[in-house]
Parts: structure tokens; sequence; C-alpha cells
């Protein structure tokens, strides 16, 4: 973690950025802020095309075509140029993001990589999965991974063909049996918390809500897909959060707003393109993504032991992200508040 970077106690003014820096910096920061600012762009340009009645017709017909479109439940329309783009290896660089695997992966078969933790904004599982910005298909050949994420995010119009241009998809649990079933290597990655886990995002802290999450255990053990644990040292770190504590009232306004829209609001905070104390672009703090080691379902599962086995995986996956926590929590995060907890 680079000095300017480190957390910073007590009240003081703005750190500034330097005026001359290298221009792959300024590259770096370019690409975090236009993927920053692009939800909000496109929605206001469509909105904007409304002011020219002439553009109507098209803009009709394409909200038509947005609400009968199945591709966010099918595996997504990616276009591996989109997902190959140099502003990517920026946009990585930028914290930078780098794979650890702990093992090889059979290209012929399916598997479930099941990341964590969620952090505020997930950029580490966007950029492994969604991006070649980590170089995810160099490491694990013949492997095609969909992101799965909330289904509320095809409905903004332009930034769900954007999204699907990167190969996420809605994570349904017809969406995620439909890209396992769909051949060889075809594979998911599903952020296991969700917007629950946003709210315990804060620096030095890898709390994971997993305890009761036994819904891709499920869909491994029918469609024969191998579970794969990814643990994120890192994704917590480039945010600062306002704790909120549970209980009390702004916890209980963003728990509302979680459950009208799917999603929560963090209070959160991180640096800005001059400064490196005050905005909402992430800090540059490194994001480590370590790959564990598939758990292959069992073969003779009966409906008289299928919930024995699906706690068996479970167990074994926590026991597997345990493992990993303990070999690399010194190295990848030595300013830790606690050790990693597993949470409801």
């Amino acid at each position: 973690m680079a000095d300017k970077d480190k957390p910073t106690k007590g009240f003081r003014l703005p750190r500034m950025a330097p005026l001359l820096v290298p221009l792959e910096r300024r590259l770096q920061t370019l690409s975090a802020l236009l993927y920053g600012v692009e939800p909000s762009f496109v929605l206001g340009f469509f909105l904007c095309l409304w002011a020219l009645p002439f553009l109507w017709p098209l803009l009709i017909a394409y909200l038509i075509w947005v609400y009968l479109d199945q591709q966010p439940v099918r595996g997504g329309r990616r276009i591996e140029w989109l997902r190959r783009l140099s502003l990517w290896n920026y946009f990585a660089d930028y914290f930078p993001v780098s794979i650890i695997k702990e093992a090889d992966l059979d290209p012929t078969k399916n598997y479930i990589f099941g990341y964590g933790p969620h952090g505020i904004l997930a950029y580490g599982a966007v950029i492994t999965f969604g991006t070649e910005g980590a170089g995810f298909s160099k490491l694990f050949p013949g492997i095609q991974t969909t992101l799965m994420t909330l289904h509320s995010n095809f409905k903004i119009p332009f930034h769900r063909d954007y999204l699907l241009g990167l190969g996420l998809a809605s994570v349904s649990r017809a969406s995620c049996k439909y890209v396992l079933q769909s051949g060889p290597g075809k594979s998911i990655a599903i952020v296991i918390g969700g917007a629950s886990e946003s709210l315990a995002a804060h620096p030095g802290v890898m709390d994971l809500t997993i305890k009761k999450r036994l819904g891709f255990v499920k869909i491994a053990l029918e469609t024969g897909a191998s579970l794969v644990p990814c643990l994120s040292f890192g994704e917590n770190e480039i945010f600062d959060q306002l704790k909120t504590e549970q209980g009390s009232w702004m916890w209980k306004c963003q728990k509302k707003i979680q459950g009208i829209l799917g999603f929560t609001v963090p209070l959160f905070h991180g640096r800005g393109i001059f400064n490196y104390d005050i905005g909402l672009m992430p800090h540059r703090r490194p994001i480590r993504v370590v790959f564990g080691k598939p758990i292959a379902p069992p073969k003779d599962v009966t409906d008289e032991n299928r919930d024995k086995v699906v706690q068996t995986m479970h167990k074994e996956y926590m026991d597997q992200l345990q493992e990993i926590w303990d070999k690399y929590k010194d190295e990848f995060l030595p300013n830790r508040i606690k050790e990693m907890e597993f949470v409801g």
C-alpha cells in the first residue's frame, strides 16, 4: 500500500495529488473515473434523448425490446473485444488487482466461483470476472465465466447493454442453471454475501455473510458444478464507510432501501481525482483475489441425504475459506482489526 493511500486518523486538510505524475497513472485514474461515472452518464444521456421528438419511436421500440429481451437470464451477450479493452488493464493496475490460484481447473468441467467479500461496489469481482484486466483467461484457459448480478441492473437503459457485453447476467436461479448447463467450461461467479455484506465493508474487517447462504451449494448439486472459494483481500480496503450500528435508525433506513430496491446504500467515501482523502473514487490499495481448490459435488445423492450433502459441502466451502484466510492474512491484511468472521 502506498503511503499516500494509507488510512489516516483525526481531522486534517485533504492531501493534494501532485500535478506531475506518470502518464500511465493518469490513465489508470481516468479508467477508474470512467467506470464510476458510466451508469449516471448513460442514464442521463438516455433521458436527454427524449428531448428530441423524432427519436421517440426508436426509444419506445428500444424500451419494448428491453422488456422482452431474455439475454439477462441467458448468460448475457458476451463481447470479447469489449472485455479485453486496454481500459480494463489500466483499471486493474489502478489498485492493482491480482489473482492467486491454489489449483489448476479442468476446462471440461463447470464451476461456481464464490466471491467474497462484496465490499462497497464489488470492484474486484467486476475486474476479475467481468473483464480480462486481471488476466483470468490466461490463468484459467478454457473456462468462460459469467458474473451474476442483480436483475435490476438490467433495467437501466444502455447500461444494461454494456453489462451484457461484459458477459454479466441475472443472478436468478434459472439463469445460473442455464449457464452451467450450456457446455463444458461454462461457469458462473456469484458474490455470495450480496448487498447485505456491503454494510460490513470496513477496512481491516473480513465479515462474510455466508452462514445461511445455501442456494449456491444447492445449484452446484443440481448441475454437477464444482464450488471454488474466492477470497478477496483488499476489497474492503478501497473505501471508507461510516459505521452504522445494527438497530440504529440509519441502519434501519439502509435495510428498508435494500428491501425495496434489492441493494443497500452504504455511506462511504474514497478519494478524489486530485486529492487523496475526499471523493467517491476508490483508494489505490491492492486487491488480491485468492482462488481455492474446487469442491466437487458427490454423484450418489438421493432425496433422503440431499440436505446432509448440502450442509457437508457448505462446511467444506467455509473450511477452505478459513484455510485461505489463515495462509494469507498476515501477508495481505497485516493491519486487520480482527480475524475473519462468518455471519448470517
